[in-house]
């Protein structure tokens, strides 16, 4: 288990646990631990299998992917947690809080895939559903999907969030290739596939954030999610694309609590 923490855990930590995106390594992002410091929290992260030097545990479901930061909030008896979720770190952020539904108090995710449909309206919307339409074939076919990035994938308010402080979702991207095994790929065949938890097994509210103008997972999605979701708020941000919408972030976690 590869874990970056604010500080050192105690049973009286009040935290929040960040899951990041696809691809990540793990580390603290700097605008995710300023959200954290000003909810009074420590920030948290748990690099998934195949990401950030962690053991690579291929064909994993979410649940399964989710299973360290299950582990860690026992190990450390941690309550009163908060968990946020990125893009494909969306998922794993309602696994964890469908597996520990007595320490989890909120969840916030934001540009969060829905389970797959089985459908083509699932791709509906997507500049580039490549990588996902090959994960439906398999852990190999997605294997041999060329990684080329499709630069219509982000609009012109993503570009801009990115020259701002959320680059650093770009550089911590480009430094996931030295550390990563695997976690891309079975990150889209886990999307994909049986996520191995019901979303209406997640007790804790959940917000959903979602730009309407979002490339990459459309926000279509956030329906999806909210449809099935026991207790759930559809925060959806017009004009906003799949990183400019994490500077709405702020605002719906400390509406979710703090």
């Amino acid at each position: 288990m590869i874990v970056h923490a604010s500080a050192t855990l105690t049973p009286a930590s009040r935290v929040l646990l960040w899951h990041g995106g696809t691809p990540h390594t793990g580390r603290l992002l700097a605008p995710v631990l300023a959200l954290a410091r000003a909810l009074d929290r420590e920030l948290v992260c748990v690099a998934r299998p195949g990401y950030g030097g962690a053991p690579r545990h291929r064909g994993r479901s979410v649940a399964e992917g989710a299973a360290d930061t299950a582990l860690l909030l026992r190990q450390h008896d941690l309550h009163d947690v908060h968990v946020a979720g990125y893009s494909g770190g969306g998922p794993h952020a309602l696994a964890l809080a469908a597996a520990e539904p007595t320490r989890i108090r909120a969840v916030v995710v934001a540009g969060c895939p829905a389970p797959y449909s089985g459908g083509d309206e699932w791709f509906a919307g997507m500049v580039d559903p490549g990588a996902l339409r090959a994960a439906v074939e398999g852990i190999a076919a997605r294997d041999g999907h060329p990684e080329v990035w499709e630069p219509r994938s982000f609009t012109a308010r993503d570009y801009a969030a990115l020259e701002g402080e959320w680059g650093v979702l770009g550089e911590d991207a480009g430094a996931s290739d030295e550390l990563m095994d695997g976690g891309a790929v079975d990150d889209d065949v886990a999307f994909v596939t049986d996520w191995g938890f019901p979303l209406a097994a997640v007790g804790a509210p959940v917000t959903v954030v979602h730009g309407t103008q979002d490339r990459i997972i459309p926000v279509a999605h956030a329906a999806l999610l909210g449809g099935r979701l026991r207790d759930a708020r559809l925060a959806i941000h017009d004009g906003e694309g799949h990183v400019s919408v994490l500077e709405h972030l702020g605002q719906h976690l400390a509406e979710a609590g703090g």
